[in-house]
């Protein structure tokens, strides 16, 4: 995938997973960055779990998918050493 596509995979990522995680959003550059590094965990995450060596090797549902499922761990991880809580 070339740089233009993960951006774009990292946007799209990073924004369902803080809708998804029920927060105020981190802007533009900011869900861009969690998608990307949500890619990277969900990646790690599905390498584990299916064996398969690259879960996000193209632009596709299945990308999106991996990177918004670990831009959600990483939402998550962050919350907790942030001492943010929320109530639900």
């Amino acid at each position: 995938m070339g740089i233009l596509s993960w951006l774009l995979l990292g946007l799209i990522a990073g924004f369902l997973a803080s809708v998804a995680m029920k927060g105020g959003g981190f802007g533009v550059i900011g869900d861009i960055i969690v998608g990307i590094i949500g890619a990277f965990i969900g990646g790690f995450v599905f390498s584990l779990l299916t064996g398969r060596a690259d879960p996000v090797n193209n632009f596709d549902l299945g990308s999106i998918f991996v990177a918004f499922v670990g831009a959600c761990i990483l939402i998550a991880i962050l919350r907790v050493f942030s001492g943010r809580r929320r109530m639900i």
